[in-house]
């Protein structure tokens, strides 16, 4: 008898629409970032495109939305003028003396301008690091990394903030932009393939991150495992216990891909791995349990630049939407 495939998702961009959620997340965090800045008032609203965006993220090498909105302030931070740092002063007050006495109005001339965009500053830049930048992205929310502590503000909103981080909100007191999410993929849909299929996720979000659509939309139902960032940090601090050695298992790393495949035993007939960008294809491409990558554009801006980006990268197939994700994997063969 034949067995089983094993279906796994990557969460945002294939389940989950997050182009107002996450991807905001990412343009409104750029924009607080440099609130009080001489100059601050002439930056455009908003300050880039989802598209500009979305071509940073398909760059690859950037585990999560924090990494990708530290790589967009690093960008940015060219056309900036960031004063001195002083190491002496508690990361939040050294964040808000830097920011007051900086001035944006360069930048803000360039964004307004024809050519000012994202994708043009990695083209001349690459990926800079800027010290200022990178300061106020180290440790985690609460202890000093300012970034972050920004992102899940506005991500989650005041009340979400503080039942999570246990801690009063100091940017951000509003609604959260996870309000905004919706789903990509018809439950029906789901439904149809946990028939056929088991089913599992691979998503760079941390766990209550992940678990919070799966309850909100109801679709938790339909997978029988969720690997998150929870579960890449936790194998990472383990390796470095034990071997003292450091290493990134978020994607393209292949860690999460092949730690499910080993959980779910025994074999299935084939793996795959649907994701968004080309780091996910690259992660199938990589795993030694040999998943074959499924492409999907349903939430791209910029459909046809992300399919050749996803080919490159080593997607076998290439899905529009869920729906012919569903027809490509009720076709024989696949």
């Amino acid at each position: 008898m034949k067995k089983r495939s094993l279906l796994v998702f990557d969460m945002d961009g294939v389940l989950i629409d997050v182009s107002g959620s996450y991807r905001e997340t990412v343009r409104q965090t750029a924009r607080r970032f440099f609130a009080g800045s001489r100059g601050f008032d002439t930056l455009p609203e908003p300050l880039f495109s989802l598209s500009d965006l979305a071509a940073i993220k398909r760059s690859g090498g950037l585990n999560n939305d924090w990494d990708l909105t530290c790589a967009v302030l690093n960008l940015l931070a060219t056309r900036a003028d960031i004063p001195e740092i002083n190491n002496g002063q508690d990361p939040l007050h050294r964040f808000k003396e830097t920011a007051r006495r900086c001035d944006v109005s360069k930048l803000a001339r360039y964004l307004n301008s024809s050519g000012g965009s994202l994708e043009s500053l990695m083209a001349e830049h690459g990926r800079p690091k800027h010290p200022f930048i990178t300061e106020m992205y180290r440790g985690d929310v609460g202890s000093g990394n300012i970034i972050k502590q920004i992102f899940q503000e506005i991500y989650l909103g005041g009340d979400l903030f503080t039942s999570t981080y246990r801690m009063p909100p100091r940017f951000h007191t509003g609604g959260g932009a996870i309000a905004r999410e919706t789903l990509l993929a018809d439950p029906e849909h789901l439904a149809h393939l946990s028939k056929k299929y088991r089913l599992g996720i691979a998503t760079g979000r941390p766990g209550n991150e992940a678990d919070w659509p799966l309850q909100h939309f109801s679709i938790g139902k339909y997978f029988d495992i969720v690997y998150s960032l929870d579960d890449c940090l936790k194998e990472e601090e383990k390796i470095l216990q034990q071997e003292k050695r450091e290493i990134s298992l978020g994607k393209p790393h292949p860690f999460m891909l092949d730690a499910i495949a080993e959980q779910l035993k025994p074999d299935f007939d084939k793996y795959y791995y649907i994701g968004d960008m080309p780091d996910d294809m690259m992660a199938a491409k990589r795993s030694k349990t040999g998943y074959i990558g499924i492409g999907m554009l349903a939430s791209s801006p910029e459909k046809e630049n992300l399919e050749k980006d996803l080919i490159r990268a080593g997607a076998g197939f290439i899905a529009g939407n869920f729906a012919d994700l569903v027809a490509l994997l009720d076709s024989d063969p696949i």
